[in-house]
């Protein structure tokens, strides 16, 4: 059977040809192969070789042969047709699929209602703590330290002994001034009888009163160096620092100890001078510090200055806080002075605000989709930021999310933990007609 052999072969070199058409172009290709049978070689046939007649018509190549054959290759001709459907169908269907997937997903956001709540106007700012009183003892005379009666972190009251110096050197001095100043006052004494007899001029009566003046101010200076052999607090407060050892010999005017007040504690901070109005002694005050987390102390404005540095353009406020027995000079704090409040005040989480602060605006969801609202703030207070215009309550707004968001962005909610919220979509009921 020559003939089916060469027609299965010819149909796999049409199929082979099917495959690197174009669907547009498999329809026009097909019609040339319908027409391209040996009975018509003369016509459609442009291949260099002649194709050979045998197998198609007889010698005589009568039409009714020819027809004959047509028939017997039209099964083939419906396979080739029916596998071009094929193909075209599975394309459409992947067009089709990725249409769908083009399409863009929701995007997981968290959003959060405005609602109503109290808000406080606040300036905040960072300052050391310090003590309000502090004195740095210093050695009022020289001498070797026989005694020191403090340690550090002792509290101490004001006039309390803290060392003891050698007191020998000023004790002879004491004893030497102390006799001179009697001898000059028997002097004195023996003069006042002989100008009476005018046995003695009025001059040298005078001359011994000012020497026992002058011997008397020297015995006075002898105590005083005798009694700075005992070095005395200057004020009540708590010995911060010493310097000193038993057996030390110490130089006039110099620090031995550090004596601070922590009973009430300042603190200093720098104010630009826009917010000179708003601040007055007496205001409140809050402050919380890094060495002790989750703790707040209360205090007050003590004293504002009332001049602005021309150099900084800022005004010194001193804040005072009590000490509780917990605070420390020297403690970094962050403090918060509140000037006004608002008892019912619209508000928003302050990280649903967009990072513009000259337009200032959050992502409203309406209808599963973000809608970019531009607000007009008031007062912010910690977290929370208050929302003068723009918003109603009951408005969500995304506070986690919003970077991947345009004006129109399919949305979905989702919960802190991750997991999806349904979101409740409003239909409209289709009235009822009439019976």
């Amino acid at each position: 059977m020559a003939w089916a052999s060469r027609a299965a072969q010819r149909s796999c070199r049409g199929d082979e040809r099917l495959q690197r058409f174009r669907p547009h172009a498999r329809h026009y290709y097909l019609r040339r192969m319908m027409h391209s049978w040996p009975g018509d070689i003369s016509r459609y046939n442009t291949s260099r070789e002649p194709i050979p007649m045998p197998f198609f018509a007889s010698a005589s190549g009568s039409a009714r042969t020819l027809t004959a054959s047509r028939f017997r290759l039209l099964p083939i001709v419906l396979l080739l047709v029916s596998l071009c459907a094929c193909k075209g169908g599975g394309e459409g269907e992947a067009q089709a699929k990725d249409g769908k997937e083009n399409k863009p997903e929701a995007i997981p956001v968290e959003v959060a209602s405005a609602a109503h709540r109290p808000i406080a106007a606040s300036y905040t700012g960072t300052a050391p703590l310090e003590a309000r009183g502090e004195s740095q003892v210093v050695a009022k005379t020289s001498g070797v330290a026989l005694n020191v009666l403090v340690e550090e972190g002792q509290q101490v009251r004001a006039g309390q002994p803290l060392v003891r110096l050698d007191p020998d050197r000023a004790r002879l001095a004491v004893a030497q001034t102390e006799a001179q100043m009697r001898k000059l006052e028997n002097s004195y004494r023996r003069s006042q009888q002989l100008v009476a007899q005018q046995m003695i001029s009025a001059n040298d009566v005078d001359q011994i009163k000012y020497d026992l003046e002058n011997i008397r101010a020297q015995y006075r200076l002898a105590t005083l160096e005798l009694s700075y052999t005992t070095v005395l607090a200057p004020i009540s407060g708590t010995i911060a620092s010493r310097s000193i050892k038993d057996g030390n010999f110490v130089q006039i005017n110099t620090p031995i100890f550090r004596i601070v007040d922590n009973s009430k504690l300042e603190a200093t901070l720098n104010v630009p001078e826009r917010e000179l109005v708003t601040l007055k002694a007496g205001q409140p005050a809050t402050m919380a510090v890094d060495a002790l987390p989750g703790k707040t102390f209360t205090g007050k404005v003590d004293r504002v200055a009332p001049v602005v540095d021309s150099g900084s353009g800022t005004f010194r406020v001193v804040l005072a806080f009590d000490n509780g027995g917990v605070l420390q000079p020297g403690m970094f704090g962050r403090i918060k002075i509140d000037y006004d409040q608002r008892a019912d005040a619209l508000v928003v989480p302050r990280i649903a605000l967009l990072d513009d602060e000259n337009d200032p605006a959050v992502y409203v969801i309406r209808n599963g989709k973000a809608s970019r609202v531009p607000v007009k703030l008031g007062y912010t207070d910690g977290a929370w930021a208050e929302v003068r215009s723009g918003l109603k309550t009951g408005d969500r707004v995304v506070t986690a999310g919003k970077v991947a968001l345009r004006e129109g962005s399919e949305v979905q909610v989702i919960s802190a933990d991750g997991k999806a919220v349904a979101q409740a979509k409003t239909n409209a009921q289709p009235k009822a007609g009439k019976q």
